[in-house]
């Protein structure tokens, strides 16, 4: 017998109070018949219209938009960009909140994880609560960091760049993207015509006046003659082998941190926020303290950031070892780091790399692993080395916590933890924790 088809709940709305925040940026709500809503646009404490944007009869949870607003909260703003709303881009989910009330969203996701996924509370961690804006940051209600340093646009069949809707292909035409960067905006990206094009990235670096765009063609498509309001490099990206290739320009650009000049190929990693380089690694050494002469990891590496700080730290008798999957960003770190004798790089997963170096004991670990975290094995085996601190970068709280449960169970301890807010107006935050062995703390 054929199941029966479950109906669509899309475009019903329901009134409902909005309850706390969850991971992702939106709130929960509950409908009259107790079914979950994931509800976006709105803030805890409001009575909102819900449409329901995604879901079916008898789902566990259903995704909405608060359509309209009934009861306010004192945190919400107009918000300033006139691209964000329901339906509309999906780059931004804060835009109507305080800037205050943002990062006070965060730290309350930040500590919902560590308390549901590990078992921790924010005194566990040592962690006050407090989500720390960048330097520069703090502008009042109504004004937008221009932080984002790399925007990714995406081009829709007329050949006008926008950026994605929330959970959708389908692309939203904009002017000016508030939280790009001036050296992107400069460029003027979103006053040409890129018909042919797949998507656009551009991006401003940091440490030097290096632009780069890097082209995505539709298949078949011809390359455009790229005239943009600033000099500017350009890249493509390979229909058959989805590689990065220089068209006209330097194939990297230049990004400096703590007082060193980092060369970062195309597609290769660099953190988006223009502050986000130093305020980490700032983080990183106050938690670790190098001495002279220890031996380092620095895993999911990168072009090399944070072997660079701890090479410079631990001296000429000091070691480290780096980490990294990709090919390009490996080149990167060895051209990056060739002035320190005692700084090796190894391509690779570090779940497979690591085993294979047939290192046994380490002073020091740094890792900043992708979303998804390092995952059981690869603490496990990090938690075997003995490190006498261990700095855990991480961009998604989820992550995190479920790793912190298992370097708890391999006998570690969080001595610290911070808390960053280098994605304004998204739901991202960036924590380090710093973790040492539980035997210490006891």
């Amino acid at each position: 017998m054929q199941a029966e088809e479950k109906k669509s709940l899309v475009g019903e709305e329901y009134e409902v109070e909005i309850g706390p925040v969850a991971h992702g940026g939106h709130c929960i709500a509950r409908t009259d018949a107790g079914q979950v809503l994931f509800v976006r646009h709105t803030l805890p404490g409001e009575r909102v219209v819900a449409r329901v944007t995604e879901g079916e009869e008898g789902d566990r949870f259903l995704r909405a938009d608060a359509v309209e607003i009934l009861t306010a909260a004192k945190d919400r703003i107009e918000a300033p960009c006139p691209f964000a709303g329901p339906g509309r881009c999906g780059g931004c989910d804060w835009q109507h909140a305080k800037p205050g009330a943002q990062r006070r969203l965060k730290g309350e996701v930040v500590a919902e994880q560590l308390q549901r996924l590990a078992g921790l509370t924010p005194q566990d961690v040592g962690w006050d609560g407090t989500v720390m804006p960048a330097e520069g940051d703090k502008l009042p209600a109504g004004q937008v960091p221009q932080w984002r340093t790399r925007v990714q646009y995406a081009v829709d069949a007329e050949g006008r760049a926008g950026l994605r809707r929330h959970r959708s292909h389908e692309v939203e035409p904009v002017d000016h993207c508030m939280i790009a960067a001036e050296g992107v905006s400069e460029l003027g990206i979103e006053k040409r015509d890129w018909t042919g094009m797949a998507s656009v990235e551009a991006i401003a670096a940091t440490g030097s006046q290096d632009r780069q765009v890097i082209l995505t063609p539709r298949p078949g498509a011809r390359l455009p003659i790229v005239e943009l309001d600033r000099p500017v490099s350009v890249m493509r990206v390979g229909e058959k082998d989805g590689g990065t290739h220089r068209v006209h320009g330097r194939p990297f650009v230049r990004e400096r941190a703590d007082g060193r000049t980092y060369r970062v190929g195309s597609g290769g990693f660099w953190q988006v926020h223009p502050k986000a380089a130093d305020t980490l690694v700032t983080a990183v050494m106050q938690g670790l303290l190098p001495r002279k002469g220890e031996m380092a990891l620095d895993l999911y590496c990168g072009v090399g950031l944070f072997a660079g700080a701890l090479a410079d730290r631990l001296g000429d008798k000091g070691a480290v070892l780096g980490i990294e999957s990709g090919k390009r960003a490996v080149e990167d770190a060895r051209h990056n780091l060739a002035g320190f004798e005692r700084v090796r790089i190894e391509q690779g997963k570090v779940e497979s790399v690591l085993p294979r170096t047939g290192i046994t004991e380490v002073d020091l670990i740094v890792l900043d692993p992708p979303r998804a975290g390092a995952g059981r094995k690869t603490v496990e085996h990090l938690a075997s080395l003995g490190a006498r601190r261990i700095a855990y970068v991480a961009c998604d709280p989820a992550a995190l916590a479920r790793d912190l449960g298992y370097f708890r169970d391999g006998g570690y301890r969080v001595r610290m933890l911070r808390a960053f807010d280098l994605f304004p107006m998204t739901h991202h935050v960036e924590c380090v924790a710093i973790l040492e062995p539980a035997a210490k703390g006891s």
